[in-house]
């Protein structure tokens, strides 16, 4: 019996870069397949939904969008034959998904999306004997994979490592993804190449760990898939996410202040200030030695941008250690932060980890971080003011056709803020331009300014 009579494919991305990155190889492996995307749920006979599970939240997330989704399975409503939850929420709870979700066809996880293809066909063919597919692989499954980037053509998210050896104590990410395994610079750099054959000027660096990336490799390593990048002809831009400072050199400073495509951006997950917490947490390095690298950082790359990401209410977090997060911060003076409340993870080594903070009390400190952090941020979007940077035109303002807007070298796609042309001095702007833009004034956490001629 043929089920994919029209080979339409409605696809839904939740969660982090990463996970993007899975989604749109499993587009590509549909599209070589023959398989159309389609925007209506209505219209589409497979429905995926590629799934988080981080925090609470995410979780809350998924499940909301699998039963909405599921409704176009219906006869009424839709021609869904195959219903696909794949990604973290199945890697994590697939048994207990298949118990309470009996609508959802096919769950796949995290080590095995790129089978997307052959299931859908199994499933298909009623071969199937199970309905979970959830191994995580010990090596990388492959170095090349075929992928329809999902992004804005003039960028993209580059994955360079799977899994994490880290064991943070707060996270899951290992027992749902693994340890790491990295892929070879060729692999990468050949990759990059495509997409910049694709129009991509600007690459982001992903991994759970990019300070991590090729220590399991006999050859590879950052250093060498850096030089690697910066050859391809067509990227402006190359910029780091997720490195931590434990295993931040001078080496790595030195490449990022050197290189004339390595954006002056390091995104360094710090987490906390504290060394009672940080010890908890199972970092290893002192609240100290971190704001040692950041005076490092700004001593060797003048004006870099540093993005980062803390936890406030960790179990056992005092007011004491708060005061000291509090203060970290403030004399970090990150220019993006995010602040994420802890979320009890059961399967982690936090999870039993007593006192717990109260909820009341983490939004009162997550309320005193957000205060300290947007004082931080108006003083420096006030020393942006008449200096003039290059800009990546990404098209029209979100809220009127009236201004145009864009991104420059410090600004990542989706998490930071904007920069607004609010004159173009009628010249002609296309976007996945790189143009001079002078800076005349702040918006909240975006600049504004005009064409620089």
């Amino acid at each position: 019996m043929k089920l994919y009579k029209n080979k339409t494919v409605l696809f839904t991305s939740l969660g982090c870069s990463k996970n993007l990155v899975d989604s749109q190889v499993m587009l590509g492996h549909l599209g070589l397949d023959g398989f159309e995307i389609v925007s209506k749920p209505e219209e589409a006979e497979v429905i995926i939904i590629n799934t988080c599970s981080f925090i609470e939240a995410s979780k809350v997330e998924s499940i909301e969008k699998i039963l909405d989704l599921a409704e176009y399975k219906k006869t009424d409503v839709g021609i869904c034959k195959a219903l696909v939850v794949s990604g973290c929420l199945p890697q994590r709870y697939s048994v207990k998904l298949e118990e309470e979700m009996p609508e959802v066809d096919l769950f796949i996880g995290t080590g095995e999306y790129y089978k997307i293809v052959n299931l859908l066909k199994a499933f298909e063919e009623g071969k199937l004997e199970t309905k979970s597919f959830v191994e995580i692989p010990k090596f990388i499954h492959t170095e090349f994979d075929p992928r329809i980037n999902t992004s804005p053509f003039y960028t993209a998210w580059l994955k360079i490592s799977e899994g994490c050896n880290r064991n943070c104590t707060f996270c899951i990410i290992p027992t749902i993804r693994g340890r790491l395994r990295s892929r070879s610079v060729e692999s990468l750099v050949t990759e990059t190449q495509n997409l910049a054959a694709k129009g991509v000027r600007e690459i982001n660096l992903i991994s759970q760990d990019l300070s991590d990336y090729g220590s399991d490799l006999e050859t590879d390593n950052l250093l060498e898939l850096l030089d690697g990048l910066e050859t391809v002809e067509g990227i402006d831009w190359i910029r780091l996410f997720y490195f931590y400072p434990d295993d931040l050199t001078d080496v790595v400073m030195d490449k990022i202040a050197s290189s004339k495509k390595i954006c002056s951006y390091l995104d360094m997950p710090v987490q906390h200030f504290s060394d009672n917490i940080l010890r908890k947490m199972n970092r290893k390095i002192t609240g100290g030695e971190i704001l040692s690298k950041i005076k490092k950082l700004r001593e060797k790359i003048p004006g870099i941008i540093l993005r980062t990401s803390i936890i406030v209410g960790f179990p056992t977090e005092t007011e004491e250690d708060f005061q000291t997060l509090l203060n970290g911060v403030k004399e970090a003076e990150f220019d993006h932060l995010g602040i994420f409340r802890y979320s009890d993870e059961e399967g982690t080594p936090a999870f039993n980890i007593n006192p717990k903070v109260t909820p009341e009390i983490i939004e009162k400190r997550f309320d005193l971080l957000h205060e300290a952090q947007k004082e931080i941020v108006e003083g420096k979007n006030s020393t942006m003011i008449g200096k003039t940077l290059s800009v990546l035109i990404e098209g029209q303002h979100d809220e009127t056709e009236l201004l145009i807007q864009g991104r420059h070298p410090g600004q990542a796609p989706e998490v930071d803020g904007k920069v607004i042309i609010n004159d173009t001095k009628d010249i002609p702007l296309k976007i996945g331009d790189i143009v001079n833009v002078s800076i005349s004034e702040t918006l909240d956490y975006d600049l504004v300014g005009e064409i620089s001629l």
